[in-house]
C-alpha cells in the first residue's frame, strides 16, 4: 500500500480554496462535530476533498509521509490544520482504512459555508456505502462481516451468544456455545467467519474477563465497537427479521426460540447497520444457525503459522496458501469462495471426496478443464452485480455485463456434455441439471430476450448504454423526430455554406456545444472574406484562436427544437432504464443460485489448475473420519516454499500412526528444516480438507476437526505482553481447546525462561498432550532431553508407560576436517546426536575467539551438568545422546567415592613424605579408585 501512497504523493496538491467568509462559516460548523477519535472526516469541495484538526495531521504523517502539506485555516491563534486530497488519492486512503486496517471509520461530508451534512459513513465490517469508490478500480476479494456478542459468564466458563450479518451477501447468522477463559471458540468463529468488526455492550469492555476477549479481538485483527446495552434486545426481532428475511415468519420463529442470548446479539445488529431503515433489504436476506462443529476450526496463530491468507509482508503471491491457490478466472466470485473455504475447512469425508472428485475429473481431463476456464474469464463479477440490482444501485451497465455472463453459459454447459469420464453422473447432477433449469425459457433465457429486445446492443462498442429505440414506441416517435431534426439542420448548414460561398465541412463548419448548442464555425483566416453577410444575416456569438462562431435565426430555432426533442428523449431513456432495472431485478434468485455454481467451478478449476502445472504434480489424498485411520504422509512437500524460484525442495515423509508415532518429538540444528517440516503437515490437511489436492508422493489423512500451532516468538508489548508470555497462552488455548481429533504443531516451546524451568514445562505439556489430549503432534525442539518421553514407550512400570512417541531428527553432515556443517534437509527416525549452535554461529561469522570460547564452555557443562533426566543403556536403541546421563544413585554415590579419595589426597604429609612415598600412596588411592568405578560407570569417565 505504501507504494501506491507515494505515487500519489508526487502529485500536485489540490489548492484549498477558501475566502474569508467561507472559512469562518467552516470553523464554526467543524466545532460543532462530535469528538470522535476513530472516525476519520473528510469534505467534498468538488473537485477535491479535505480534512482537518487531528485527521489531517494523521492523513500527512500516514499517507504523504511529509506534515509539509498541511495548510492553516483561519487566522489567530487558533488556527485549524487542513490538508486536500485529490480524487484518487481518496480512493486510496479509503481503501486503506476500510480494506487493509481496522481501528478507523470514515466519514464523508456534502455542503458548503457553515451547511454540511454527513452523506456515509462507513466501517472495516460495514463498507456498503463507500463500494463504488473501494471497487472501482479492483475486485473485492473478500466480503466483510460485522458479528456482535451477548456473554453470559457461569461458574462453569462463559455461555457466548453469537450473531453476524455479511451486508454484501445478505446473510444473518446465530449461535451459541459454551467458551473458555481465552475464548478459544469465538476466536476461531471470528477467523471461520472473516470478521471485521464486533459489537459489544459498552460495560463489557470495562470487566476482568472481557480484557482476553479483546485481545482475542486484536489478535484476529477486529475492530472493536462499542453499543449501549439496550440495543441488545429482543423486542419485535421476530417481527423486524420478518420483514427482511425471505420465505414465512415460522420458520424464522422457531430459529429464533432455540436461543437463549444469541437474538439479543442479533437486535444490536439489525439497529447497527440500520437494515430496516432501507426498504432494498426486506425480503432479500437469509437468516442460518451457525454451528462451530461445521469447519475445521483454525484461530489466529494457526492462520499466521501456515500462512493461509496473505499478508503486506509476502515477498511474492506465493508466500501464502492464498496467493499460491488463487488461480480463479471469474471476476472477485472465485477469489472471495477461496478465501472463505480457506477459513472454512470441511470435516464431513463426502463433502471432502466430493470436492475432490470435481477436481480429479477436471485434473484428468485436460480439455475440460482449459475449455471451462477460457469461458470463465468472461464471467462478470454476478454476485456485485445482483447485489448492486437489489441496492437499487445499478444501471443499464450492470444489466449487460449480466447479458455478457448469461449468453456464455450454453458454452459451459456444452463443454461440461462433453465429459464423459467416471464422475460424469455426478456432474450432471451437481452442474449440468442445476445449469438447464437456470437457462430454459422460464428464467435466464427470457432475461436475454429481455435484455436484447430493449438495449441497443449496437452502442456497446462505443461504450454507451441506451435502450434501443424500436422498445417503446414513444421512444421511436422522440427518435424519428430528432433525426429529421438533425437532417434539417444539415441541410441549412450546406445551403449556408452555399450562401456564403464556401466550401462544406472544410470552411464552414457545424458545432454542437454545451454553451451555444448548434452553431456555426469558420476560421479567422475566412473570416473577412464573408464579412459584410456575416454582420448584415447572422448573430455572432464568439472569436476565439479557433474561429469565429455564428448562428441565424433559422439554427437557432432548429437547435431549440433539437434541445427540447433530446431532453424528451433522455427522459423517457431513463423511465425506461428503471423500468428495464426493475423487472432485470426480478431473476436476483437465479443470479444468485447461478454465482454459487460458477464460483465454486472457478475454484475447483483453480485447485486442478494448481495440481497440474507444478513440476511435481500434486496427489489425490485418501480421507478417513477422525477416529479412524493414521495420517501418513509420502514424499510431501511445502507447497508454499517449493514455490520459490531459489528452492529445490527436498521432500520427507511423515508418518502419524496411533500408538506408534502419533506424537513426534523432532530435533536437529537451527536451519535445518524442523519448522517448515512441521508446517507442510500442517498445510498439507489444511489443502486436503479444503477438496484440493495435496504437495505429496502419496497422502492417507484422518480428518481433523482443528489445527492449533505454537510456531515463532513474538513480542505484544503494547498489550503488556512478553514473548514467553505470548507463548504461555498460546500454549493453554492449546490444553484447554484440543481434543484427538486435534492437529497440534509446537515449534520451540519453554525457550523465554530459563533452562530448567522451559525444560520442565516442555516435558509437562508432552507428556499432558499424550496421555490426556492424545492429538496427533508435531514437536519441534532443542531440548534433546526431551527425546527420552519415547523410551517410556519400552518401559516395564504400567503406570509410568507412554504410548505412541516417536523421536525424529532433520539430519546435518559435518565434515571432520573442516568442520563445515552442510544441511541435508532430511527427517529421518531417531533422536538428534548432538547439537549445532555453535556451527550456525560460524555459519553467521562469530569471530573465531568467541566461537572458540563457546566450543570450551559447552564442553565443561555436557562434562559435568547434573542432568534431571536418567536414561538407560537402551538409549542405543534410538540413537545416540549428545552426552553420556547417568542414574541418580549411581551419580550420587560416585561423587560421593571421589570426595572421599580428594580428601584422603588432601591430608597426606606431602611436605614431610619423600617422592617415592608420595607416588606409593597416590598408587593406593588410584587403586582403590579403580575398584570403586568396576560397580561406578560415573566414576569410569575419570579413569
Amino acid at each position: 500500500m505504501v507504494e501506491a501512497f507515494d505515487d500519489n504523493s508526487n502529485n500536485k496538491l489540490p489548492e484549498l480554496k477558501l475566502d474569508t467568509k467561507q472559512a469562518q462559516g467552516f470553523l464554526s460548523f467543524f466545532k460543532t462535530l462530535p469528538n470522535d477519535s476513530r472516525a476519520i472526516r473528510f469534505f467534498d469541495r468538488r473537485d477535491y476533498y479535505t480534512a482537518h484538526g487531528e485527521n489531517a495531521t494523521f492523513i500527512a504523517k500516514t499517507y504523504y509521509h511529509t506534515t509539509t502539506v498541511l495548510r492553516q485555516l483561519g487566522s489567530g491563534s487558533d488556527p485549524l490544520s487542513s490538508v486536500s486530497v485529490s480524487r484518487t488519492m481518496f480512493e486510496t486512503i479509503a481503501r486503506d482504512l476500510l480494506l487493509e486496517r481496522t481501528d478507523h471509520t470514515l466519514e464523508l461530508y456534502e455542503g458548503s459555508g457553515s451547511n454540511w451534512r454527513l452523506v456515509k459513513s462507513g466501517t472495516p465490517g460495514n463498507i456498503g456505502s463507500f463500494e463504488d469508490v473501494l471497487f472501482a478500480n479492483s475486485e473485492m476479494q473478500d466480503s466483510p462481516v460485522v458479528v456482535a456478542l451477548s456473554l453470559n459468564y457461569r461458574e462453569n466458563g462463559c455461555t457466548v451468544g453469537l450473531s453476524f450479518v455479511d451486508l454484501t451477501k445478505r446473510v444473518l447468522g446465530m449461535a451459541e456455545f459454551l467458551d473458555d477463559s481465552h475464548f478459544t471458540n469465538v476466536e476461531s468463529a471470528l477467523v471461520a467467519l472473516g470478521c471485521k468488526e464486533c459489537l459489544l455492550p459498552s460495560e463489557s469492555g470495562k470487566s476482568t474477563e472481557n480484557r482476553m476477549l479483546c485481545d482475542a479481538l486484536t489478535k484476529c485483527g477486529v475492530m472493536l465497537t462499542e453499543r449501549k446495552k439496550s440495543e441488545f434486545k429482543t423486542r419485535d426481532l421476530v417481527q423486524d427479521l420478518g420483514r427482511l428475511v425471505k420465505g414465512s415468519i415460522e420458520p424464522v420463529r422457531d430459529l429464533v426460540s432455540g436461543f437463549e442470548f444469541a437474538p439479543g446479539a442479533l437486535g444490536a445488529l439489525l439497529s447497527y447497520a440500520e437494515l430496516l431503515a432501507d426498504e432494498s433489504n426486506y425480503g432479500n436476506f437469509t437468516l442460518r444457525r451457525y454451528s462451530l462443529d461445521s469447519y475445521m476450526r483454525l484461530d489466529s496463530a494457526a492462520m499466521r503459522a501456515l500462512n493461509v491468507l496473505e499478508s503486506k509482508t509476502d515477498a511474492n503471491k506465493n508466500f501464502s496458501l492464498f496467493g499460491l491457490m488463487n488461480r480463479t478466472c471469474t471476476a472477485g466470485m472465485g477469489k472471495r469462495l477461496l478465501h472463505m473455504w480457506l477459513k472454512q475447512p470441511l470435516l464431513n469425508v463426502n463433502e471432502i471426496n466430493l470436492r475432490l472428485d470435481v477436481v480429479q475429473a477436471f485434473v484428468e481431463d485436460t480439455v475440460l478443464r482449459q475449455d471451462l476456464r477460457q469461458h470463465l474469464r468472461r464471467i462478470s463479477d454476478i454476485e456485485r452485480l445482483v447485489h448492486n440490482l437489489q441496492k437499487r444501485r445499478a444501471g443499464l451497465a450492470h444489466i449487460v455485463k449480466l447479458y455478457q455472463s448469461s449468453i456464455r453459459l450454453p458454452y459451459i454447459k456444452s463443454a461440461l456434455e462433453r465429459y464423459d469420464g467416471p464422475f460424469s453422473s455426478m456432474m450432471k447432477s451437481r452442474y449440468l441439471e442445476p445449469l438447464e433449469l437456470w437457462t430454459d425459457d422460464d428464467h435466464l433465457n427470457k432475461f436475454i430476450g429481455l435484455v436484447e429486445a430493449s438495449v441497443d446492443l449496437d452502442q456497446l462498442e462505443n461504450r454507451e448504454y441506451m435502450i434501443s429505440s424500436s422498445y417503446d414506441p414513444t421512444l421511436t416517435k422522440l427518435k424519428e423526430q430528432q433525426e429529421s431534426l438533425e437532417n434539417q439542420i444539415h441541410k441549412l448548414h450546406r445551403q449556408t455554406a452555399d450562401d456564403l460561398d464556401l466550401p462544406v465541412d472544410k470552411a464552414l463548419k457545424l458545432d454542437k456545444g454545451t454553451q451555444f448548442g448548434h452553431v456555426f464555425r469558420i476560421t479567422k483566416k475566412e473570416e473577412p472574406k464573408i464579412r459584410k453577410k456575416l454582420n448584415s444575416q447572422f448573430v455572432v456569438l464568439e472569436t476565439r484562436k479557433d474561429g469565429v462562431k455564428f448562428t441565424n435565426t433559422k439554427l437557432r430555432k432548429l437547435g431549440d427544437q433539437y434541445q427540447q426533442v433530446l431532453e424528451e428523449y433522455k427522459s423517457c431513456q431513463k423511465e425506461l432504464v428503471n423500468r428495464v432495472v426493475q423487472t432485470a431485478a426480478t431473476f436476483s434468485e437465479v443470479f444468485e443460485s447461478l454465482a454459487e455454481l460458477i464460483s465454486e467451478l472457478d475454484v475447483l478449476l483453480s485447485f486442478a489448475d494448481l495440481a497440474s502445472s507444478c513440476p511435481t504434480p500434486y496427489t489425490r489424498p485418501e480421507i478417513t473420519s477422525s477416529d479412524e485411520g493414521d495420517i501418513i504422509l509420502e514424499g510431501s512437500r511445502h507447497p508454499c516454499v517449493e514455490a520459490q524460484d531459489w528452492v529445490n525442495f527436498i521432500p520427507n515423509d511423515c508418518k502419524l500412526i496411533r500408538e506408534k508415532s502419533w506424537f513426534q518429538i523432532i530435533t536437529g540444528p537451527n536451519m535445518g528444516g524442523k519448522s517448515t517440516f512441521i508446517r507442510q503437515v500442517g498445510v498439507n490437511i489444511l489443502m486436503a480438507q479444503v477438496g484440493c489436492f495435496v504437495p505429496c508422493d502419496n497422502a492417507s489423512i484422518s480428518v481433523r476437526d482443528c489445527i492449533f500451532a505454537r510456531v515463532g516468538a513474538g513480542d505484544c508489548q503494547l498489550r503488556g505482553v512478553s514473548t514467553f508470555m505470548q507463548e504461555m497462552l498460546e500454549t493453554a488455548s492449546i490444553l484447554k481447546g484440543a481434543t484427538d481429533k486435534s492437529l497440534i504443531i509446537i515449534d520451540e516451546l519453554g525457550r523465554g525462561t530459563s533452562t530448567y524451568d522451559g525444560f520442565g514445562l516442555a516435558w509437562a505439556i508432552c507428556e499432558h498432550i499424550v496421555e490426556v489430549i492424545k492429538a496427533p503432534t508435531l514437536f519441534a525442539t532443542h531440548f534433546h532431553e526431551l527425546t527420552a518421553l519415547s523410551l517410556e514407550n519400552a518401559s516395564d512400570d504400567q503406570q509410568k508407560r507412554i504410548v505412541g512417541v516417536a523421536n525424529y531428527h532433520v539430519s546435518a553432515h559435518i565434515d571432520a576436517s573442516t568442520r563445515k556443517l552442510t544441511m541435508l534437509y532430511k527427517v529421518e527416525p531417531g533422536a538428534c546426536d548432538q547439537s549445532f549452535g555453535i556451527h550456525v554461529a560460524e555459519f553467521a561469522n562469530f569471530p573465531e575467539s568467541v566461537v572458540a570460547l563457546a566450543r570450551e564452555k559447552a564442553a565443561e557443562l555436557e562434562d559435568f551438568s547434573p542432568s534431571a533426566l536418567s536414561l538407560t543403556d537402551t538409549t542405543n536403541e534410538f540413537g545416540s545422546k549428545r552426552k553420556r546421563v547417568y542414574e541418580p544413585d549411581e551419580m550420587s554415590q560416585g561423587v560421593t567415592k571421589a570426595r572421599q579419595i580428594l580428601e584422603a589426597f588432601v591430608d597426606l604429609p606431602l611436605e614431610t613424605m619423600d617422592k617415592m612415598q608420595a607416588l606409593q600412596e597416590l598408587r593406593k588411592l588410584k587403586d582403590n579408585l579403580e575398584k570403586d568405578a568396576e560397580n561406578c560407570r560415573w566414576l569410569q569417565q575419570f579413569l
